[in-house]
């Protein structure tokens, strides 16, 4: 029997349980982001006391995103099927559980290890947390709730360095504790004030096949993707075109199967297809420039490392500020022109940055092109996310998040390992600034480019109207 949900079960955002709930996604989002970024500031730490190499503390760093890619998809179809809350305090509750096995790990390989299930618990929570904003928040609410969650999260990203740099001189394992107190806090918000959603006709039968191409497929291509840094390598090679054929038979597999974890059907649909490019466009071009805004102003520039992660803190203060309010007017109109206009700021702040002089200075050379990029990206994430999420049907929220994370995830994965490369880089040429200085250059306008690429895929491909919400009436949601 389907149910339907009441439109008095779907919350308010600006109701008291709304921002419970919206507080709730934030907080275990934050949690698996904040880790990541104080991780890559403990790495030297680690290093010393666990006696590792550099390949070592690289498997830190790599375990996590090889799981988190490989079992994102798996994540968001098992939210669907089973539970999108249920999925999303299980991922919670895992994360921290992994965190405290990482906080004891003796040496490097149980550390790698235990990383790893951290990873596979994001993949839980990460798509969980945007499905469980699409399907729980009416429909004029949702863009507004998804343009509120990345700011909040820009909150995160900001002070990962300095939170991080706080901790390590501490402690390094204070940096996985922190974490366990935070999951128990969440799973307890989860469970009490936000609603129960998954699809009822989903059937509770697992796509076997299609969750281990895709494993196999996502896993593989990550790491070919990640071994590039140290040169292209025979194993590295072989793998990655192992994982290219998997996501391939991965295609197929769905489009032949009765129970497919990811439905053909999504990629009919026109604006689906669409926003993913785009998100593949815009997300390459953000990951490749921040990367290397920070080795610039480290290498060339000759700031510390806490100053060059610093340097991004206007990006995450705009989004803040101005995300939720770009979301709620998107609502209202159309996605299309805050998109469009989102991305060309953006690239406009990347062409900015690329001028920025040797002896860079804040206030002239970082501030004006960094302050842009964040006014761009206010303007297009939220419009970009909520879009993505209504173009699907509601009881499939989980797996259309989950895509998406995919795609974001793997474009910079491409990003990172293509443009040292192309733009003459490889070796020990990062940590010289004859070589990197006329590398950032070109790597930043090939930037830009790439999110102009989105903007006109935008301007062609999207019609100019409000965000499609699919009317769907398998949607059970059931207010706790």
């Amino acid at each position: 029997m389907t149910t339907t949900a009441a439109p008095h079960e779907l919350l308010r955002l600006k109701s008291h349980m709304g921002r419970l709930a919206l507080a709730t996604t934030v907080l275990g989002s934050g949690m698996a982001l904040l880790d990541g970024t104080i991780v890559n500031v403990a790495l030297p730490t680690i290093g010393r006391e666990l006696h590792a190499d550099l390949a070592g503390l690289q498997w830190v760093v790599n375990a996590y995103a090889l799981t988190l890619a490989a079992f994102i998809l798996l994540g968001g179809s098992l939210g669907d099927r089973f539970g999108r809350r249920a999925m999303y305090a299980v991922g919670v509750g895992g994360f921290g559980c992994a965190s405290a096995l990482c906080a004891l790990s003796p040496t490097v390989e149980v550390l790698i290890a235990a990383r790893a299930i951290q990873g596979l618990c994001a993949a839980l929570l990460v798509p969980g947390s945007l499905a469980i904003l699409q399907a729980s928040f009416h429909r004029e609410d949702r863009m507004a709730a998804i343009g509120a969650w990345t700011g909040l999260l820009g909150v995160a990203t900001a002070s990962g360095p300095v939170v991080g740099g706080w901790l390590v001189e501490r402690n390094w394992t204070w940096a996985f504790w922190l974490n366990v107190p935070l999951a128990v806090v969440v799973v307890v918000l989860a469970l009490k004030f936000v609603p129960e959603s998954r699809n009822p006709l989903a059937s509770k039968h697992i796509d076997v096949a299609g969750v281990t191409l895709a494993v196999v497929g996502l896993a593989g291509l990550t790491y070919g993707l990640t071994s590039l840094s140290d040169g292209v390598s025979a194993p590295g090679l072989a793998v990655g075109c192992l994982g290219v054929l998997a996501l391939g038979a991965f295609v197929w597999a769905e489009m032949h199967s009765h129970d497919p974890m990811v439905p053909p059907s999504l990629f009919a649909n026109r604006v689906f297809s669409t926003i993913n490019l785009v998100t593949l466009l815009v997300y390459a071009g953000l990951a490749a420039a921040l990367l290397f805004l920070v080795l610039f102003l480290q290498t060339v520039a000759g700031w510390s490392a806490l100053s060059a992660g610093a340097a991004t803190l206007p990006l995450s203060v705009v989004m803040l500020a101005f995300a939720g309010r770009f979301g709620r007017l998107a609502a209202k109109s159309s996605p299309r022109p805050f998109m469009i206009a989102g991305t060309l700021v953006a690239a406009g702040g990347f062409v900015l940055l690329a001028m920025a002089r040797r002896d860079a200075s804040y206030l002239i050379d970082v501030f004006p092109g960094i302050t842009l990029v964040g006014v761009g990206l206010a303007m297009t994430v939220a419009p970009l996310t909520g879009t993505v999420l209504a173009a699907a049907p509601d009881e499939l929220a989980g797996t259309a998040s989950g895509v998406n994370n995919a795609v974001a995830r793997t474009a910079g994965l491409l990003a990172i390992a293509a443009l040292p490369p192309l733009v003459g880089l490889g070796g020990a040429d990062y940590a010289s600034p004859g070589a990197l200085a006329p590398a950032y250059r070109l790597a930043m306008l090939i930037c830009a480019a790439l999110l102009v690429g989105g903007a006109a895929l935008t301007a062609f491909g999207l019609a100019d109207r409000k965000t499609p919400c699919a009317d769907s009436p398998h949607l059970d949601v059931t207010a706790r």
